[in-house]
C-alpha cells in the first residue's frame, strides 16, 4: 500500500512520489513497463523513456540523500486511465533562502488541456506548507509561448532573466510562499 504523503490528489491527477527503489530501476532501464505496473498505472505514452528529462540529474541526488525523493519528482497519472501523462519536480530541496523552482513536462497529447496548470497547483499547494519553503520559482524560455502564458495566469512576479547551461536564456518568475496560499488556498485552479 502507497504511503499517503508519496501522493499528491487534484482534480484529474494522481502526482505519484518517484521513490529512491524507482530511481535505481530507472537509472537500469527506462521503458521497463513493470516499473510502474506494481502502482497500478502504465506509461503509454513512454514519458521519460527516449528523453530521459530531469533523470540524469535527479538519480545521482538521490542516490547521495534518498529522503529528497518528496520533492524531485512526481510522475503525473491521468486518473481516468491510469497512465503516466507528464511529470513535474523540484530541482532541489528549498535552499537556505527558503526558494525552491519547479520544472515540468506534459506529453503532446495532453497538452493544451488546463493539465499543466492543474499539475502545478497540486505542487505547489503542497509544497507551500512545507515550513522551510518561502518562495516558489518558475524559470521558462522566452520563446515558450504556452508556458510563459501559463505563469502570467498565475500572476508570479517577473524577477530578470538569467542564462541555463543547458537551456540558454530563461525568464525568472517568483511567487511567496504565503501569497501562493493566500491566492490560491480555496484551491482554485488559474483561469
Amino acid at each position: 500500500m502507497e504511503d499517503l504523503d508519496l501522493l499528491i490528489r487534484t482534480p484529474r491527477l494522481d502526482l505519484h512520489t518517484v521513490t529512491p527503489r524507482d530511481y535505481e530501476l530507472l537509472a537500469v532501464d527506462r521503458a521497463d513497463s513493470k516499473l510502474w505496473q506494481g502502482r497500478g498505472f502504465s506509461n503509454p505514452y513512454g514519458h521519460l523513456v527516449d528523453d530521459p528529462g530531469p533523470l540524469p540529474f535527479r538519480i545521482p541526488r538521490i542516490e547521495k540523500d534518498p529522503t529528497l525523493a518528496k520533492y524531485l519528482l512526481r510522475m503525473a497519472v491521468y486518473r481516468p486511465t491510469n497512465e503516466i501523462i507528464g511529470s513535474a519536480g523540484f530541482h532541489d530541496a528549498p535552499d537556505s533562502e527558503g526558494m525552491i523552482e519547479i520544472g515540468l513536462g506534459l506529453v503532446p497529447e495532453f497538452r493544451g488541456r488546463g493539465l499543466a496548470q492543474e499539475l502545478l497547483h497540486g505542487m505547489w499547494g503542497w509544497v507551500v506548507d512545507d515550513p522551510k519553503v518561502k518562495v516558489l520559482r518558475y524559470t521558462v524560455s522566452p520563446e515558450n509561448a504556452p508556458s510563459q502564458a501559463i505563469i502570467k495566469k498565475f500572476g508570479f512576479t517577473y524577477r530578470g532573466q538569467q542564462i541555463d547551461e543547458e537551456d540558454g536564456p530563461e525568464d525568472i518568475f517568483e511567487m511567496s510562499a504565503n501569497q501562493y496560499r493566500l491566492k490560491f488556498r480555496n484551491g482554485s485552479v488559474a483561469e
